[in-house]
């Protein structure tokens, strides 16, 4: 027996903003409100991440410019992680340097080898304000690192130079989403 219903099963699948969207290029907003409405929007960021085939989905790849974010992730050693944070913090960073392959919900079809940090903290709280910390490593970190990055108006391809970034940019735009 279930004891609590599955994320996203009451929330609504919403669009996806793409590469060039200004809500995506933008630093999000602190939740202030911890009311019914945060709680439905973490139900919709877990249902359009889940439709999409995602493991994560930060709040303004659906427009919404706060800092909130969604996960539903394995690492490295296919362990599953399962949950969401709300103002969070980036606050380790740090191991071995890991070039690998990295895509986004809103760059959809392409992907890059992106430099991350093998290990991730992530500090933050709930829907109902409890504090949580987050530890992530492998690809569990790079995603904790990714979701982050979101909120600060970043997308992967920011962290891209040279060559990797050219050709990425050269993708997005023959793509027929740009």
């Amino acid at each position: 027996m279930r004891n609590r219903p599955i994320p996203g099963s009451a929330g609504r699948v919403r669009p996806l903003r793409l590469l060039g969207d200004p809500t995506l290029h933008a630093p999000c907003g602190p939740v202030t409100d911890f009311g019914p409405q945060l709680a439905r929007l973490v139900e919709d960021l877990f249902a359009t991440m889940y439709r999409a085939s995602g493991v994560g989905l930060a709040a303004n790849q659906i427009g919404v410019p706060l800092r909130v974010f969604v996960y539903d992730c394995p690492d490295d050693e296919d362990v599953r992680h399962l949950g969401h944070v709300v103002n969070p913090r980036l606050v380790e960073a740090d191991g071995v340097t890991v070039r690998g392959p990295e895509g986004c919900l809103s760059l959809p079809g392409l992907e890059a080898g992106t430099e991350r940090f093998d290990h991730a903290v992530v500090e933050g709280v709930t829907v109902d304000g409890e504090p949580v910390r987050i530890h992530g490593t492998g690809f569990f970190g790079r995603c904790l690192q990714h979701e982050c990055d979101h909120l600060e108006g970043l997308v992967y391809a920011d962290r891209l130079t040279g060559l990797r970034r050219a050709r990425l940019l050269r993708a997005a735009r023959r793509a027929s989403w740009s």
